[in-house]
């Protein structure tokens, strides 16, 4: 071949060549150089025992005769909260005080730095100090990420908004912040592949000045991520652009364009690198506030200087003082409230915005891709994205005030789903009742006096020194929380003289807890060793990582064929029991909301969902901490709270029950009166009796369904019919746990009444039967009771046949087809959704009825029907 070759061309072919192995070598380098790094880092900042690089052992494997899963080897012991606690007292693990430290002045009770807040940033911060070697405390008044860490977009992203502007408004800040941010972006990528993972988002475009547009933009923010960009952006034709992405409107499409970013869980990451501070030697705490700033003086300073905080435990109301060389406040929104805490006259540094996001149900995206829309109807941008099994879209850009717990209006909520409604096909019905769960999350937004509206402010961040040595970090977002930490740590250890054993951050190469034995095939083996779910399998995966095994350790037998272990706390979803007492056990849980909300997601994705699961996840807690009957009423009372913030749209009908409230009517009566035994405590300190949890779990569950029952009779149906359903729902519910197969859904409907087996056409449709004594709602000839008398000519005039072939697209419609198990408000819910067919065929018989009597009606009444009706 060489031979054939002419001798100009031969040159060429040495030069290509040459080419061509000098970028394999480069690029296998650059592939091979993060690992050897990270290897070197984690060898020298890895506590004694290697305690992050744990992979268990099967010691016994399962017997579910017994019920007993396979036994694991632990992984290696964390400190206890009551150890955390006497460390930030400076007392050793007994509580007696730390012994001196001959030949040196330094107060061994004294921490290099002391940091307030446990959202990503402080946590981060204590992550970096602890990995330098310095001796830090990290205190959060609530839990950790329980603000704006928890309450954010789920991405990981440099920000294509941010590009944009910066190349339009030639801003050098906001091209220096998406740099950093696509760098961070690979970093969250590597540290914690279990938890982040990259997300194709989906540009539709409806003119065709916005390919080069959009395309020229997606191609700069690719070549700007470099050697750490994710895939790249490509374009899609309109066809296959619906074939990627169904639901989205046809009319006017022309194309779209798709790039990818870093999507991620957020609070579960949160937490992560909280666990990974504390194997690091940190001491790290939730639940306790901050009261006041200690302050001495000191050679050298005109002021006296900040040298520690009182705290107090939120819990046990108990206080004590924390020393410190320096102090951070990371407090994201609540900032100004420490920095007053220095000086009560200080300026607000915080101009807080509120973003608003809702979660719909999984059939309103594909699970795969997400869709962006770069221009709402007032100018914003708004995401559309699969997580978690649910959509979240996203999100609202206004001014607000600070609160605990901002609430997610109606008019925000209204103008989210206006504004996903625009971009779907008509065939997809957006209702306000598929909305699962609203929250509204504060950015930390620096405030910029020229700015209009929080919309034109920078989410970069602001470092400041206070003349008393409070180092304040405010600003920024999610994805740039290590850099911002390593930033913050560098002017700590030259402002209050640290003395580190790195002088760099160790944290670019510094996997998270459960990093280190993962791998996108972990759940395989779970689902053979411990017969779990397929689906349960991936979540702890995707979840926990390698620690995986630790929780699917802890799970009980569920005395069924298949699988054989993991009880979920409720149907649909895929958290266990376990994972609860892992939460508590290992991830410093403390509350029923610490796990609905921040170990789990269940409070995020459905509402309701976690209501029902309140006392489940109480009775489990009480098990573990020994809580008494006063605090599971706290508790009940305090998630049924917080979930009012969440989206659940009444908390007065689902109130702690008990004999004193009779708000619910006739159900919630009953419903106090079988949790009146919830009132019987065991010895002091003991917890709940095991039968009164039943009585709570079934008091809530009638609380519930009293509070659907009524929603559903004022809108569908009356009270005495939700009865007889719930009756004949009950008969197919065999293990009384709240569901039905999917399959028995059409059996349920027979024996309803609502539609009649045929051996030719599975599941036709019949007439409603009528009932004797009708609702009063306009649509009373749709409504009956299923013990009602049926008369066939009642029938004929009272309502109208839908045809068979309709029943598919209802169950598609309310989204029972991709359910295994149907709760009964999804009965309700197909009920419902078959009611409105049927009136909608009556009302277009009649209108058909009255163009046939009366010609001149034809120009002046429409009898089209849409998905809404008439």
């Amino acid at each position: 071949m060489w031979r054939a070759l002419s001798a100009r061309r031969r040159p060429l072919l040495a030069a290509a060549s040459l080419a061509t192995a000098s970028a394999t070598a480069y690029y296998a380098y650059k592939q091979r150089s993060p690992l050897a790094t990270t290897t070197a880092a984690n060898a020298t900042s890895f506590k004694a025992g290697n305690e992050e690089t744990w992979m268990p052992r099967i010691l016994a494997e399962a017997d579910p005769s017994t019920g007993r899963p396979p036994i694991v080897e632990p992984p290696p012991p964390l400190p206890t909260r009551a150890d955390l606690l006497n460390a930030l007292e400076g007392l050793t693990r007994d509580g007696s005080p730390l012994p001196s430290i001959a030949a040196s002045a330094r107060d061994p009770a004294e921490f290099d730095l002391l940091v307030i807040g446990g959202g990503a940033t402080g946590a981060g911060v204590a992550l970096d100090a602890a990995t330098r070697g310095l001796n830090v405390a990290l205190v959060e008044r609530d839990d950790y990420s329980a603000g704006t860490s928890s309450r954010s977009t789920k991405l990981v992203h440099g920000g294509v908004r941010y590009l944009e502007k910066a190349f339009l408004e030639l801003d050098y800040e906001q091209y220096k912040l998406v740099c950093e941010a696509l760098h961070e972006r690979a970093t969250f990528l590597e540290i914690a592949p279990y938890l982040a993972h990259q997300l194709p988002i989906m540009l539709p475009l409806y003119k065709w000045w916005q390919l080069p547009y959009y395309w020229a933009g997606c191609k700069v923010y690719d070549l700007l991520a470099g050697k750490e960009a994710l895939e790249s952006s490509y374009i899609l034709s309109k066809t296959k652009a619906l074939e990627a992405f169904p639901m989205l409107r046809a009319d006017d499409l022309v194309g779209a364009l798709v790039y990818y970013d870093g999507q991620h869980n957020d609070s579960r990451m949160n937490v992560a690198i909280a666990l990974t501070a504390i194997h690091h030697g940190a001491t790290v705490l939730n639940h306790v506030e901050v009261m006041e700033l200690v302050k001495k003086t000191e050679d050298g300073h005109a002021e006296p200087q900040i040298c520690g905080a009182v705290c107090r435990d939120t819990l046990t109301g108990a206080t004590f003082t924390v020393k410190a060389k320096g102090v951070v406040n990371a407090t994201g929104p609540f900032t100004d409230g420490v920095r007053k805490l220095d000086t009560p006259t200080a300026e607000d540094i915080v101009a807080p915005s509120a973003g608003v996001h809702i979660i719909l149900p999984n059939y309103y995206a594909p699970a795969d891709m997400g869709l962006l829309d770069p221009k709402t109807s007032d100018g914003r941008v708004i995401f559309f994205l699969p997580w978690q099994g649910g959509t979240i879209a996203g999100t609202t850009d206004s001014p607000t005030d600070v609160t605990s717990n901002p609430r997610a209006t109606e008019e925000e909520i209204a103008w989210i789903l206006g504004e996903v409604r625009r971009y779907l096909s008509p065939e997809v019905k957006v209702r306000r009742g598929d909305v699962l769960a609203a929250w509204s999350g504060i950015r930390p937004l620096v405030r910029d006096p020229a700015a209009s509206s929080t919309a034109g402010l920078v989410r970069n961040h602001m470092i400041h020194v206070t003349p008393s040595g409070l180092l304040t970090i405010a600003g920024g977002k999610w994805t740039t929380y290590r850099a911002m930490a390593e930033e913050v740590v560098d002017l700590a250890i030259q402002r209050f003289q640290l003395e580190p054993t790195h002088a760099k951050s160790q944290t670019e190469h510094v996997k998270l807890v459960g990093s280190h034995g993962y791998s996108k095939n972990l759940f395989i083996r779970l689902v053979q060793h411990f017969g779990l779910e397929t689906e349960v399998a991936k979540h702890l995966v995707a979840s926990y990582g390698d620690r995986a095994w630790a929780v699917a350790a802890l799970t009980r037998a569920t005395g069924k064929s298949w699988p054989l272990f993991g009880k979920r706390i409720v149907g649909n979803y895929p958290y266990l029991e376990a994972e609860v007492r892992y939460a508590v056990r290992r991830e410093y849980a403390c509350t029923a909301v610490d796990v609905l909300a921040r170990r789990t997601r269940l409070a995020f994705l459905n509402a309701l969902a976690a209501a029902q699961a309140v006392p489940k996840v109480i009775a489990i807690m009480s098990d573990e901490l020994g809580w008494d009957e006063a605090r599971c009423r706290k508790e009940y009372d305090d998630s049924m709270e917080f979930l009012t913030y969440m989206g659940l749209p009444s908390a007065q009908s689902i109130q702690y029950p008990d004999g004193s409230s009779s708000n619910n009517g006739d159900v919630a009566a009953t419903a106090a009166a079988a949790a009146a035994a919830a009132a019987t405590t065991t010895a002091a300190g003991a917890g709940v009796a095991a039968g009164s949890n039943e009585d709570l779990r079934a008091a809530t569950r009638a609380a519930l369904e009293a509070y659907m029952a009524k929603g559903f009779g004022q809108s569908y149906f009356t009270r005495e019919e939700v009865e007889s359903y719930r009756a004949a729902f009950a008969s197919f519910d065999k293990d009384a746990d709240g569901s039905i197969p999917q399959h028995e859904l059409e059996n349920l409907l027979v024996r309803l009444g609502w539609i009649r087996a045929s051996a030719s056409v599975k599941g036709e449709m019949v007439r409603a039967p009528s009932s004797a004594s009708s609702s009063s709602s306009w649509w009373s000839f749709g409504s009956s009771s299923p013990s009602a008398p049926t008369n066939a000519t009642a029938m004929a005039s009272e309502s109208a046949d839908v045809d068979a072939s309709v029943l598919g697209q209802v169950y598609a419609t309310t989204g029972v087809d991709r359910k295994r198990a149907l709760e009964f408000a999804d009965v309700l819910e197909v009920l419902a959704t078959l009611r409105e067919l049927r009136a909608s065929n009556k009302l277009h018989d009649d209108l058909q009825s009255l163009r046939a009597r009366w010609p001149g009606l034809a120009d002046r009444v429409s009898t089209e029907r849409s998905g809404g009706g008439v």
